[in-house]
């Protein structure tokens, strides 16, 4: 019976552990980095389509929108709506100034200030989420208008992550923490060490 008992813990450890360390790759990225999120300036109008460009977004990622609430707000609404800047009817409002958004599904995501008259000044968000295959799910080319023009061979190649590109910093400490805990718990079953 103990031999059953540690091969089992010893199948499910590891499991365990791998599930744990998902979590720890995924990371949080403040919307349009220094510019935060704001009627881009004249001369910067396309800030938020080339940030978006230059970032590789996945399942589990999260973005951060930082904005003063008593000015502004965010909202995600559907593609129609992003078009022609309607936010009548969003799919989801946030507006506490600190408004985080999870990615917990691969596709074509439109985000847009609720604020009347931003949307037309550029104050708008696209991200395409793949789902892990290479596709998005709203079709191939989803961002193309916004895209590089050199092809790629090999999938897309994620841009580095400078520190105010990225609050993924946690990623590494959260990675160690899920082994410690993946290890005690395989001590905790009776796996012991060797």
């Amino acid at each position: 019976m103990a031999i059953l008992r540690s091969s089992r813990s010893q199948l499910l450890c590891p499991l365990l552990l791998l599930l744990i360390s998902a979590q720890a790759f995924s990371s949080q990225y403040k919307v349009g980095d220094l510019d935060a999120w704001g009627i881009p300036a004249d001369a910067n109008s396309q800030v938020y389509a080339k940030w978006s460009k230059y970032h590789y977004f996945k399942l589990g990622d999260s973005l951060l929108f930082l904005y003063p609430p008593s000015q502004d707000s965010v909202v995600q609404v559907t593609r129609q709506a992003y078009d022609a800047c309607n936010v009548t009817d969003p799919i989801l409002r946030m507006d506490d100034g600190n408004s985080l958004f999870n990615i917990t599904a691969p596709g074509v995501f439109y985000f847009t200030s609720g604020s009347p008259g931003h949307c037309e000044k550029k104050q708008k968000l696209q991200v395409a989420v793949g789902s892990g295959n290479g596709s998005v799910a709203d079709g191939p080319s989803a961002l193309s208008d916004i895209s590089p023009s050199y092809p790629t061979v090999f999938g897309s190649i994620p841009a580095g992550q400078s520190s105010s590109s990225s609050t993924s910093s946690r990623s590494v400490p959260a990675l160690a923490a899920a082994m410690a805990f993946g290890l005690l718990v395989y001590a905790a079953s009776g796996g012991g060490f060797m």
